[in-house]
């Protein structure tokens, strides 16, 4: 009786595996040794509980010193507010808000603004559903979308989209280290300090920054949530001053800069394109906007360190993307509705009588005559000529400036501890040759000093360029790519009906998906030909490598299931066509033994077979299974092209009475 009370409080269903004991499915420090027979015996050793209490019991580990130890603290975990939707629209809210968002109204006007607008939200929310389908696919752990693609569509597609997402986002933190070098720049020549001329001044500050932005990186994180908040309320502080600055009606001295507050007649002037210089086009405008809506991902660069991934990922970044794209179409309409396109700055310029003589402009209309300037292309102020224009219309100028430098500094930080973190959980897969050397992580929080020395070796690297609209442009480029390659990789997935992909997001849709694809990969080299081309030759190199080499990772890719398919296919499709003397492909049965003691005659038969026929090694052999895969290496070994599989059975008669019986299989016969 008592033994059979002992063995009551088991279940007769098997138990569920854990996933602690599977590897490459966890980061390195989290993985368990699976149990072994004999701690499995050691179970009914155990001392249980009372029935009524036996609810909640398991099986201990292989090991009793993990038993004993004592549990360490839960790492902090944050929901989808703070730790998606606040952060990603901090990432979004970048330079090209406050310095190149105005800019880009006064050539493309405001119709056109708001299509390059719309349509980048487009790009950027189907790639968001995209990676939210992912996200609902399984369970989510760090490594942001390297690991989500690669783990739920394969390496094949997951470790190129690693690489060249890292290397974009270690760009991307140049980009906003040399918007927040601009912002630095004109202040300092308003009051009169150059260090050098403009460009190389850029090129200093920018370094500066990324190199502080660097030592706060290796110093530690743990303030970044406080320092998030903190950006956060100066960006709100900011939006507030300025929309509060374009109802105050302007002085003359906002006059002289072209602010007149909302007028219908710079409204309508506003709504035409105004290209100025040969370069200036509808892609050059939407290569340069594209920066500022790249930062979708952010929270899924931190998906480790969510509490539920499955839910906020989606939640936060749809969100976000809505948020910040109302912000994006407010400042622009309300800019061109207030500000002209050109002006002097010069209060003298205003018409104190009749106007005599010719008056160009639209501050003719309002009582200035900015003639001179517009004649001779030395404007300094309006919508076209200054980047400042929302400090200028604002309540306050300086608000404006310390949003700025919330949008740029938030941004770079968060670019720059993004890449090391993505790009180590790569090196650690070792997919890659010689790259291993930057998986290894230090401290607690395992932070990947190497991985940050090398994003910051390229962040410095196109800082130097200094010019912020050709970063935007190769920007723009490779996030594009990494953009059609995430919406590629789920209509894929969807296509091949894999049993593993069944995302739980009910948004989503292959062929949206591959309509963002499609589109993504076009604007990547409409953007930039040459960068694209780059780009897409770099991306080509790296799945070649990964089909040649067939590195030993199987996370279930879509790869796989693609080749299942079409192979079914085509052999149900042969199945019923009869064989025909132009299709004729010998098909041998070879008698060798084991295929190492006859090697002459495994290669005789395919030195005829060509590759392209069937041929069948059978022999009796007792083998174990480790034997069965050394025979196995060693074919491959020798570049001979077989199925093989394990077929045992009582005799070699009997065997062989069954491997005649099969013609389109390649097996090894084992027995006894």
């Amino acid at each position: 009786k008592a033994e059979l009370q002992r063995f009551s409080v088991y279940s007769t269903l098997d138990m569920v595996p854990k996933q602690g004991h599977y590897a490459n499915t966890l980061p390195q420090k989290q993985l368990r040794s699976r149990p072994s027979l004999e701690a499995l015996r050691r179970a009914f050793k155990v001392s249980f509980p009372p029935l009524e209490n036996s609810g909640d019991i398991s099986l201990p580990d292989s090991g009793t010193e993990e038993l004993k130890a004592p549990q360490e603290k839960a790492p902090v975990r944050f929901g989808w507010i703070l730790g998606v939707l606040i952060r990603t629209m901090l990432n979004i809210w970048g330079v090209i808000l406050f310095l190149r968002l105005t800019l880009i109204t006064s050539q493309a006007g405001i119709v056109l603004t708001w299509v390059i607008i719309l349509m980048s939200v487009l790009i950027t929310t189907i790639t968001a559903i995209s990676i939210s389908a992912v996200a609902t696919n399984g369970k989510v752990l760090s490594g942001g979308p390297y690991f989500l693609i690669s783990r739920s569509l394969g390496p094949e597609i997951g470790a190129p989209i690693g690489v060249i997402f890292s290397f974009a986002n270690s760009q991307a933190c140049a980009l906003n280290a040399v918007g927040f070098a601009e912002v630095v720049r004109n202040l300092m020549r308003a009051s009169g300090i150059v260090i050098v001329d403009d460009l190389n001044d850029v090129r200093i500050i920018g370094v500066i920054t990324v190199f502080i932005l660097l030592l706060i990186s290796l110093a530690g994180m743990e303030w970044e949530t406080k320092a998030q908040i903190f950006f956060f309320i100066a960006l709100m502080s900011s939006f507030a001053n300025y929309l509060v600055g374009t109802v105050i009606p302007p002085s003359k001295e906002k006059q002289a800069q072209g602010i007149f507050g909302y007028r219908s007649e710079i409204f309508i002037a506003n709504l035409a394109p105004n290209w100025r210089g040969p370069d200036s086009n509808f892609f050059q405008m939407f290569g340069l906007f594209f920066p500022a809506v790249s930062g979708i991902l952010y929270g899924v660069n931190i998906c480790g360190d969510l509490k539920d991934p499955n839910i906020a990922i989606p939640k936060g970044t749809l969100l976000a993307i809505f948020w910040t794209t109302i912000s994006y179409l407010v400042i622009s309409i309300t800019a061109a509705s207030c500000v002209v396109q050109d002006a002097s700055g010069n209060i003298s310029d205003i018409l104190t009588g009749n106007i005599t003589g010719v008056c160009m402009g639209q501050g003719c209309q309002f009582g200035w005559n900015f003639t001179e300037c517009i004649v001779s292309q030395s404007c300094q102020d309006g919508l076209a000529n200054t980047q400042q224009v929302m400090g200028q219309l604002s309540g306050w100028y300086y608000l404006v400036i310390v949003g700025a430098f919330a949008a740029t500094l938030s941004s770079a930080l968060g670019y720059l501890v993004s890449a090391p973190k993505i790009f180590q959980c790569l090196c650690r897969d070792k997919i890659y040759p010689y790259i291993g050397v930057f998986a290894k992580g230090y401290g607690k929080n395992d932070e990947p000093l190497r991985a940050y020395m090398l994003s910051f070796i390229i962040a410095v690297a196109f800082t130097l360029i200094g010019n912020l609209d050709t970063i935007a442009i190769l920007n723009s480029s490779l996030f594009m790519c990494v953009y059609a390659l995430i919406n590629f990789s789920c209509f894929h997935a969807s296509i091949t009906n894999s049993p593993g992909w069944r995302p739980q997001f009910i948004y989503y849709n292959k062929w949206v998906s591959l309509f963002g694809a499609v589109v993504s990969f076009v604007l990547m080299f409409l953007f930039s030909w040459w960068a694209g081309l780059i780009t897409l030759i770099v991306f080509i190199l790296l799945c070649l490598y990964i089909y040649y080499k067939k590195p030993k990772l199987n996370w279930g890719s879509t790869i796989q299931a693609g080749s299942y398919n079409i192979a079914l296919s085509a052999s149900l499709a042969l199945s019923g066509v009869e064989d025909h003397v132009k299709n004729f492909r010998p098909q041998c049965l070879v008698l060798t033994g084991p295929p190492t003691q006859r090697p002459a005659l495994v290669d005789f038969v395919n030195s005829f077979t060509k590759n392209a026929s069937l041929m069948i090694y059978l022999f009796y052999w007792s083998c174990s299974m480790s034997s069965f895969y050394r025979l196995v290496k060693w074919m491959n070994k020798r570049k001979v092209r077989s199925f093989y599989s394990p077929f045992t059975a009582d005799s070699l008669r009997v065997g062989a009475r069954h491997l005649l019986q099969v013609k389109h299989l390649h097996v090894f016969i084992c027995g006894k």
